[in-house]
């Protein structure tokens, strides 16, 4: 794959076939060429929460959008396989700035509504998907909804009634997938994957989540990890430090990677 038109049709392909796509998040070149170089690996995705902390930001569109914007084309271009970004809500402009990831090798995002009313976050969708045409390429959007996130007390069939309305909205305007982050119980799952469509919907994996076996028969499109890749890594550097400090030192099996 060269272009970024080849490479998103190829990644619309991997959420669109019957396989359950798995996206292992990465925030920097390493961790990007040493998840595509493991087998398995068909296309990658970045995290925005873990940008912005190694880069010494907040998540939540602290990090300026430029070094975010120049963070995922590094990872693009180190390597040869589509790169979906985190874009978090756009940076206040969800049209230029997917425009801009275009222009540095990304072919996919996530577009999170931060539960805006439903019209502003439609057209941001709208915006979004008109960058990807107008670049001449068939860019894989994510949109993502805080429903399930945002809950708080609400009544549970409230909120699930909200997220396949707002689903049914975004793929309307164009979106390729739906992302509902959450720790989501099968039933919920069911529900949402029956009122958008098969190979529709994405969900994150989560401590307690739902099986991939579970995921895969219910009709699910994908599963990433968000900033949990990145916490496995931090745990295993904070464990190193923990044995050094008692006397220990490297733990068998550490392979060299870099």
């Amino acid at each position: 794959m060269t272009t970024n038109a080849e490479k998103a049709r190829e990644l619309l392909r991997l959420h669109t076939a019957p396989e359950l796509l798995l996206l292992v998040n990465v925030w920097d070149v390493i961790t990007a060429r040493v998840v595509a170089d493991t087998p398995g690996t068909r296309a990658l995705a970045t995290a925005s929460h873990s940008i912005a902390a190694a880069h010494g930001y907040p998540d939540g569109e602290q990090i300026p959008r430029d070094l975010m914007i120049t963070a995922v084309g590094r990872i693009a271009a180190a390597v040869d396989i589509p790169v979906t970004a985190d874009l978090e809500a756009g940076y206040g402009d969800a049209g230029d700035t997917v425009s801009r990831a275009i222009d540095v090798g990304i072919v996919g995002a996530n577009l999170e509504d931060q539960l805006k009313p439903l019209p502003d976050a439609v057209r941001a969708v709208e915006a979004a998907v008109a960058a990807g045409a107008s670049a001449g390429v068939p860019f894989v959007l994510n949109a993502r909804t805080d429903a399930f996130l945002k809950a708080g007390d609400k009544d549970p069939e409230a909120v699930l009634a909200d997220a396949i309305e707002r689903g049914r909205a975004y793929l309307g305007a164009g979106a390729s997938t739906f992302f509902v982050p959450g720790k989501l119980d099968e039933p919920t799952v069911t529900r949402l994957v029956e009122a958008l469509g098969q190979r529709s919907v994405n969900v994150i994996g989560v401590p307690g989540s739902l099986g991939l076996d579970t995921l895969q028969r219910l009709g699910v499109a994908r599963v990433s990890y968000g900033p949990w890749s990145q916490n496995v890594a931090l745990t295993a550097l904070a464990t190193l430090a923990e044995d050094v400090y008692r006397g220990g030192g490297l733990p068998e099996g550490t392979r060299k990677l870099n």
